[in-house]
């Protein structure tokens, strides 16, 4: 019997399957199955409540690269690579492509053993049937809420508190996660900003010394960056940027 947690690598498997056959499937003229969704009427209950769950399951794919943003490590991460991209002055390099995939992974490595959590408290057993969804749902919550409120400042977790106008929490289950999701995103934008600027300030001086020598010279109408930017590349490199800025990142989430 199949395992349930080799169902996503199965699932993985048949769908690179099915992309290398898609040639030879057009080569052979073999007929392709149709996929219709019809509202009807039925006097059946459960087909009823079957359909809304997979409504609410399509709704929630829809938000999920939202709750990706929103929930993890993914905001912070992001915007940093944005202000060091910004500060080396290499316009569309690294492209965007680049700067959301890395965040992506990054996010993945920190969130794993929170989403390992999540995998064994609540998804394995609602699929074995040992607990019910609302349950699952419960303990999925949980380990999420627990990680945005290690990185969610009190000043910012007090002011939706206040603004929710809800009583003073007495502990991390009084937290509603509507009042922790906006906590911790605007936490998490003051730390990548604070992190943006301590990144800026180095490029910062070499742009400052290039111009005050560009100057100095008479070369006012040589635009500094093109002198800079050579500079603030070698620096970056010579330092092993990539490392430490990968680095720093990293171990502000999991120390």
């Amino acid at each position: 019997m199949i395992k349930k947690k080799n169902i996503g690598f199965l699932f993985l498997l048949i769908l690179i399957s099915s992309i290398v056959a898609v040639p030879e499937l057009f080569a052979q003229n073999i007929p392709i199955p149709s996929f219709n969704l019809e509202v009807g009427q039925s006097d059946n209950p459960d087909q009823v409540a079957s359909a809304l769950q997979v409504i609410a399951l399509l709704t929630i794919l829809t938000l999920a690269p939202a709750i990706l943003i929103m929930t993890t490590s993914f905001t912070r991460i992001v915007i940093v690579l944005s202000f060091l991209r910004n500060a080396l002055g290499t316009q569309q390099s690294p492209p965007n492509q680049v700067i959301i995939g890395l965040s992506m992974f990054l996010t993945f490595f920190i969130m794993a053993p929170t989403w390992s959590k999540i995998n064994q408290e609540a998804l394995d057993p609602y699929l074995d049937k040992k607990i019910s969804q609302k349950v699952a749902l419960e303990k999925a919550i949980t380990p999420i809420k627990s990680f945005m409120a290690t990185y969610t400042q009190e000043k910012d977790l007090a002011l939706f508190v206040r603004i929710a106008k809800i009583k003073r929490p007495r502990n991390l289950d009084d937290v509603p996660v509507w009042v922790m999701i906006p906590a911790f995103i605007i936490s998490e934008l003051k730390k990548a900003f604070q992190m943006g600027f301590i990144i800026y300030v180095p490029f910062l001086v070499i742009d400052m010394v290039v111009a005050s020598v560009l100057m100095s010279m008479g070369m006012m109408m040589l635009p500094p960056i093109m002198i800079s930017l050579p500079f603030k590349l070698m620096l970056f490199v010579l330092v092993d940027g990539w490392y430490l800025v990968t680095a720093s990142l990293v171990k502000s989430f999991t120390g």
